[in-house]
């Protein structure tokens, strides 16, 4: 997998007549771009309405007839297990007047997809099984093929359910180079959801996802994660980023282990992130650290026997640990972006995940989930995976303090993108790169015939 340089990938000329407020470079973004109504509908007609995106975790609907509905830029989408576990994507309106068939999640009753309206009825695979009053229509307005549920492609992968509104687009693993491999390579498909909520911020979807694609805010937005060491003191340069074509990208950890002098260090570091979000270190995991206490010699490397303590445990209890694990550079912590809108931040067996899109019809609105995601037990039978809810930004009984931290800035940009006087964001070349990245993508995504 070979990360791209900025040559290597044109920037929004070839579409500047076309897509207003184009990307002039990688480094600048117009602000129109966060709150333009224009470019806003321009995003729905040839962005989302032809890009894969991840409508579902498979944990959502894990048995036959489970359904859940997956909601963009005014599009609803319903993804139904089916009898042999494969899942289809059906658009979400009754043949027959429009009249949307399900809302949110549950389990169809019987099998079937009821009408709320005049109670025609389809089957989970979207055939239809039912027409009150047929001896009433004219035989042309049934033409079984007609009456059949219109369906949207469909792909699963990475433990997601992943859909795409044209029926012409290409496969999903292609949409995914590279990063896929990237992630497969730590076993996605292992994770499963520890919990999962939503918030929904007065922003605009890009801006909220930027806040992370750099590890650059972390010592002025979360002191507590900086060691003691003001911004001044603490260094930049923690991070290796790598941008891909497709407008993918990611970072990690340049010294992966060495960077923990202690044990001591190794648990505060964990317990910060435990107590901060519940997520990418677990309560389990610092109690796999905490014996290394006594344990660990004066000249052995505290992450090296934190990931052979962490792989010994998993083995012991029957939790999936694919070999090489521990030699992944994402394996103390990292980040990966998939193009357009979701986020994988794993460490260790572990993993925080975001989703963020637009909220309704307004661009200057989002809605933002996230994931707490680990690997369980084969023989753990798990729970039909819920949204716990959506809690307002400054919930503290249901948001820790990073996140906190993260919504609070969110916002204030937002709000300074309509500030007289500024006209564009200036990205640094090292730390911010993976923002111009997704934005030229998005300018060839919306220069597209």
């Amino acid at each position: 997998m070979t990360a791209i340089d900025d040559a290597s990938v044109g920037v929004g000329a070839s579409g500047a007549g076309r897509v207003p407020f184009p990307m002039r470079d990688r480094l600048h973004v117009p602000r129109e771009r966060y709150f333009d109504r224009g470019f806003h509908d321009l995003e729905k007609r040839k962005l989302w309405s032809r890009t894969w995106q991840m409508a579902c975790r498979l944990e959502e609907i894990p048995e036959p007839h489970d359904f859940v509905e997956y909601q963009i830029c005014g599009q609803s989408v319903l993804l139904v297990r089916q009898p042999d576990r494969s899942v289809k994507a059906l658009h979400n309106a009754c043949r027959h007047r429009a009249t949307q068939l399900e809302k949110g999640a549950g389990r169809l009753a019987g099998g079937q997809i009821v009408c709320p309206f005049h109670g025609w009825r389809w089957n989970a695979d979207g055939t239809n099984s039912f027409v009150y009053g047929a001896w009433g229509f004219a035989p042309e307005c049934l033409r079984p093929e007609d009456l059949r549920l219109r369906e949207c492609k469909v792909e699963l992968w990475g433990g997601c359910v992943w859909i795409n509104l044209d029926p012409d687009a290409g496969p999903l693993r292609e949409a995914l180079h590279p990063v896929a491999d990237l992630l497969d390579s730590i076993a996605i498909g292992n994770w499963q959801v520890k919990w999962w909520k939503e918030v929904v911020l007065h922003a605009n979807w890009k801006l909220a996802q930027e806040a992370f694609m750099e590890g650059y805010h972390v010592p002025q937005t979360h002191p507590q994660l900086a060691g003691g060491l003001s911004v001044d003191e603490f260094p930049v340069d923690l991070n290796r980023y790598d941008i891909y074509e497709g407008g993918h990208s990611g970072f990690g950890r340049k010294l992966t282990g060495e960077r923990y002098t202690s044990v001591d260090m190794l648990v505060l570091a964990g317990q910060l992130l435990s107590d901060g979000q519940d997520a990418m270190t677990l309560e389990r995991d610092l109690t796999v650290f905490e014996p290394l206490r006594n344990k660990l010699g004066p000249d052995e490397d505290v992450g090296t026997a934190a990931a052979d303590a962490l792989r010994d445990h998993a083995k012991g209890a029957g939790i999936p640990w694919p070999d090489g694990l521990e030699d992944s550079p994402l394996f103390f912590g990292g980040e990966v972006f998939v193009f357009p809108n979701l986020f994988f931040l794993p460490m260790y067996n572990n993993c925080l995940s975001y989703r963020i899109r637009p909220y309704g019809d307004d661009p200057e609105w989002c809605r933002f989930e996230v994931w707490s995601l680990t690997t369980y037990p084969e023989t753990e039978q798990r729970p039909r995976a819920q949204k716990l809810g959506r809690f307002d930004k400054d919930d503290s009984q249901y948001w820790g303090l990073i996140p906190m931290q993260d919504f609070s800035n969110i916002e204030r940009q937002q709000a300074g993108l309509h500030t007289v006087g500024f006209e564009e964001t200036r990205l640094a070349t090292e730390w911010e790169n993976a923002i111009g990245n997704m934005h030229v993508e998005l300018d060839r995504r919306l220069t597209r015939d």
